[in-house]
């Protein structure tokens, strides 16, 4: 089985900078978006063959969040039982036989730390959502999910410490998850390997010297560590300023 996240920075843009493209190349069983800033009825997709479950946010043109299975859930969810959460269309549950799906669109701390009370917050509900999911069956939780664990995880990391998304207490957080019996697959997979990055900044040239970014994960219940066969980061893929982030399982 092959999942697929993309943080797509509005998919209305792109789709016209080659979203359905790579959509029908890379011919995911599960392909998960975040940041759709979109609402209902503004976007008609015709994805053949693909269930299509949709969160959006209240506010226009705001964060948002798709789910696109090949597979029919026995279940969906949206948010986590908490309604003001829920208003910025963050998640999405599936739940399937083996495991659960969560696609996640966590809140920025933002530049000056303003949401950062608010953040560690939404990580704390988190958490406690996704163990007791994964009391009943395997999680595989996907998305932006705001953070660079570690020093590996971003070009400047000396710099950027205690900034938004390179916080102790959102680094802090990601480690206490991992502690909880889930996997971070990528690094599973690649845990030395340097310049893997999913985000930059718009700014001239940051992407052509790859300054950038990992904060777009794969994280597995490690109930399902052998059955993990790959972890990609298809960085040569544009569209938006995160590129999409790829999970091989057995399933």
């Amino acid at each position: 089985m092959k999942l697929v996240s993309w943080n797509v920075n509005g998919l209305r843009a792109c789709i016209r900078k080659g979203f359905l493209d790579y959509f029908n190349q890379v011919d995911a069983d599960i392909f998960c978006v975040q940041e759709t800033k979109l609402q209902e009825g503004q976007i008609d997709l015709e994805l053949e063959g693909y269930y299509q479950f949709w969160n959006y946010a209240i506010k226009k043109g705001y964060s948002g969040t798709a789910v696109f299975s090949k597979h029919k859930p026995l279940a969906v969810k949206y948010g986590v039982g908490d309604s003001e959460r829920e208003e910025e269309g963050r998640i999405i549950t599936l739940e399937y036989d083996q495991f659960y799906l969560v696609n996640v669109y966590t809140p920025n701390a933002q530049r000056d730390l303003a949401r950062l009370s608010y953040r560690l917050d939404w990580e704390e509900r988190m958490l406690l959502y996704l163990k007791k999911l994964d009391e009943t069956k395997p999680v595989i939780l996907c998305g932006d999910l705001n953070v660079a664990h570690n020093d590996i995880d971003l070009k400047n990391y000396k710099s950027n410490r205690g900034n938004s998304g390179f916080t102790d207490e959102e680094r802090g957080k990601f480690s206490r998850l991992l502690e909880c019996g889930f996997i971070d697959a990528y690094r599973h997979f690649y845990p030395d390997r340097e310049g893997a990055y999913t985000w930059w900044s718009y700014m001239n040239k940051v992407r052509e010297r790859n300054i950038g970014w990992r904060i777009d994960y794969f994280i597995v219940s490690k109930k399902l560590q052998d059955r993990l066969i790959d972890s990609h980061i298809h960085c040569d893929v544009m569209g938006s300023d995160h590129c999409p982030v790829a999970l091989e399982i057995k399933m």
